[in-house]
């Protein structure tokens, strides 16, 4: 007997309208000879794999663990980040700014969708979407309560509106109880969400 869960399953394995329409597309563009299969999946491996969230949570593991590192990163985060070998296209330019008890930053970009790829990868539909660009700049807090990110009033809430020329990155609160965690253990603790700035980390959080 089927469930609720194997009938979600079975419609998350149908593909969505666009990837059909990008498949078909690939399909005829491939027959014609203008793209090469192996070259999109040089380019998907890439996104998926060399570059993205992977490479931020090693930034952010590698500041909670040195503090000279750490350092330099909010001081000149190209720089720092450029050591770990992670620039490159839609990277450069780039300012790390930190969470602390009292500050809570949230990263957006109002006129499209600016995002530091190297150590994001490709941004998320809702990070592109009007309604994100617009709340974080008028509602900040309300926002934040809709991706489950309560903050005390107390708490002062700092918008960076990313650009073509500057490229933002969170440097997320270490989660408390994490001090005998290595620098590896560590990255398995960092998502992308908490380096935009709408989630925050805790011991159980995973990318």
């Amino acid at each position: 007997m089927a469930t609720d869960n194997d009938s979600e399953h079975q419609h998350q394995d149908i593909p969505s309208d666009i990837a059909l329409r990008v498949k078909a597309l690939e399909t005829v563009l491939t027959a014609k000879g203008l793209v090469d299969p192996a070259a999109i999946d040089e380019v998907v491996d890439k996104y998926q794999n060399q570059v993205g969230p992977k490479n931020g949570a090693k930034v952010v593991a590698r500041a909670w663990s040195d503090p000279k590192f750490k350092d330099r990163l909010l001081l000149d985060a190209t720089g720092a980040i450029g050591e770990m070998g992670f620039l490159g296209p839609e990277g450069h330019h780039m300012v790390v700014v930190e969470n602390t008890p009292r500050v809570h930053n949230l990263v957006v970009c109002t006129l499209c969708s600016c995002y530091p790829w190297p150590v994001l990868g490709l941004p998320p539909r809702w990070y592109k979407s009007a309604a994100y660009r617009s709340r974080a700049v008028i509602d900040p807090r309300g926002l934040l309560r809709e991706f489950g990110v309560e903050l005390d009033d107390d708490i002062e809430v700092r918008v960076w509106d990313s650009t073509a020329e500057m490229r933002y990155l969170v440097l997320p609160e270490r989660p408390v109880g994490t001090e005998e965690m290595s620098q590896s253990e560590l990255e398995n603790l960092v998502s992308r969400d908490a380096m935009v700035g709408v989630a925050r980390l805790s011991t159980g959080d995973r990318p």
